[in-house]
């Protein structure tokens, strides 16, 4: 795989090559300042300066050549604007016309040449990546960051269970805890089954080699604000014993997503050193069928000491997150995230490209919401609807983990509040993390959606003046 950090560098003058961005407003003025054989060049193409469209004029001399460009908006660069062309251009050294700033568009140019082929035997270009020069290094560093996060969810979400079940993820906290100097802590077996009761009966049925766990990481200053970050990492979802049809289970390899884009944004958190005190929380399992698979009609007990009863054990997200939320509440933390690859009501809801956002704070949800448009990383409100609360009731426990026929995302995301405590501000993302259909920079398959809306929300809150 590219190493993305290569792909963005400095502008110390190297010899590039000229990207000339053009929006539809400023195009007639860009064309009057243009010599007349790229004008007319222009004419002839139909140049309209649509985003992502393309053209190769020539320079003044026969070996020279640039690129015209068409943008959304040439004067507030977004994220994938230069996505196609760090795709399509030939290999070699590209700078933007005017002393242009490429900001957050660094992100898509490093992502677009980004390709999961750990299982694919890929020839390499032997002339090299597309490498953009920028002069604004400082913002070049966080880019990257948020550019190689991002790249992380995806090689996550895309490796097959096999290789990326609960250990993996175990492993792949264990690196953060090691680059970072965190502290690394793991619940399993008779521990586990004692204090995060839900996790356990989710994941016994797997067996030894992809046991359930909580993982937890710990890392900064304890008189900084504590935060807590908490995923879903449900390694393969099988179904249990209300198994899925074949088709169903086709894409289940992504139901730790959320995990992914906890770890993800554990490790933005810690890379560029937010002045936090981080708590990450993951509930890795495997929700597998075998003669001790839980059952529809047990009643498990919780960490809060809340009594569920299984409607379906294909519902089994929720049950490893109420865990993993009533563990996060207990140390009172200023606010608690979760992510989740959590319900397909999300995905009637909102589609494939809108994480669904639950939140019991208006505040944090508004910040979320707005960080998420900033920066190109939309997301959607949907309402914690009191009144929906008696969907998921239950005749001999305190609850059930399923809420009838309608509204599914909302009653899971009721239940999920359940057990974070009372007054915490929290934020729920249910999340696809998966792009069905390839666009500039973010081909099909895993993808990170909600992660940068919450990385620019905490980086603002908790650090306002990033250097």
């Amino acid at each position: 795989m590219i190493d993305l950090s290569s792909l963005v560098q400095p502008d110390l003058g190297q010899q590039a090559r000229t990207i000339h961005l053009v929006d539809k407003a400023g195009l007639a003025d860009w064309l009057k300042a243009a010599p007349p054989r790229v004008r007319n060049h222009l004419a002839a193409m139909r140049f309209s300066a649509r985003a992502h469209e393309m053209l190769v004029v020539p320079g003044d001399q026969a070996d020279d050549w640039a690129v015209v460009l068409g943008v959304a908006d040439a004067s507030s660069l977004k994220p994938w604007c230069l996505a196609k062309v760090a795709e399509l251009l030939a290999t070699g050294t590209y700078r933007l016309a005017n002393d242009a700033r490429p900001g957050d568009a660094q992100i898509g140019w490093a992502l677009a040449q980004h390709r999961f082929t750990a299982y694919k035997k890929v020839e390499e270009n032997p002339q090299g990546p597309r490498v953009l020069l920028t002069n604004d290094p400082a913002h070049m560093d966080a880019a990257l960051a948020e550019a190689e996060a991002t790249a992380w969810v995806r090689d996550l979400v895309n490796t097959p269970a096999e290789d990326m079940g609960p250990a993996a993820l175990e492993e792949a906290a264990a690196e953060l805890a090691r680059t970072y100097g965190g502290l690394l802590d793991v619940t399993r077996g008779d521990a586990l089954e004692t204090h995060y009761p839900m996790i356990h009966a989710v994941g016994r049925a797997a067996g030894r080699s992809h046991a359930p766990r909580l993982i937890e990481l710990h890392w900064g200053r304890d008189d900084h604000p504590r935060v807590a970050i908490v995923g879903k990492g449900v390694c393969f979802d099988s179904g249990g014993l209300d198994i899925k049809p074949a088709s169903g289970m086709l894409l289940m390899k992504k139901d730790m997503g959320g995990a992914a884009h906890a770890l993800a944004l554990a490790q933005l958190i810690m890379r560029l050193k937010l002045p936090v005190r981080l708590h990450l929380l993951v509930g890795a399992v495997e929700n597998a069928i075998s003669g001790n698979a839980f059952r529809p009609g047990d009643v498990l007990r919780s960490r809060k000491g809340i009594t569920v009863e299984i409607g379906n054990t294909d519902a089994e997200g929720r049950l490893v997150l109420g865990d993993c939320l009533a563990k996060a509440s207990e140390a009172m933390p200023d606010m608690i995230l979760d992510f989740a690859t959590l319900t397909g009501a999300a995905r009637v809801a909102v589609g494939p490209d809108l994480p669904a956002l639950f939140s019991n704070s208006d505040p944090l949800a508004d910040g979320l919401l707005s960080s998420g448009t900033m920066v190109g990383d939309p997301c959607w409100r949907l309402p914690l609807w009191a009144g929906y609360e008696d969907m998921y009731a239950s005749d001999i426990a305190d609850i059930g983990n399923t809420g009838g026929a309608f509204a599914g995302a909302i009653t899971a995301a009721l239940f999920l509040q359940r057990f974070v405590g009372e007054g915490l501000p929290w934020a729920h993302f249910d999340t696809y993390a998966w792009r069905p259909t390839p666009r500039p920079g973010q081909p099909k398959g895993g993808e990170a959606m909600g992660l940068r809306a919450s990385w620019h929300y905490l980086r603002s809150r908790y650090s306002p003046d990033p250097a």
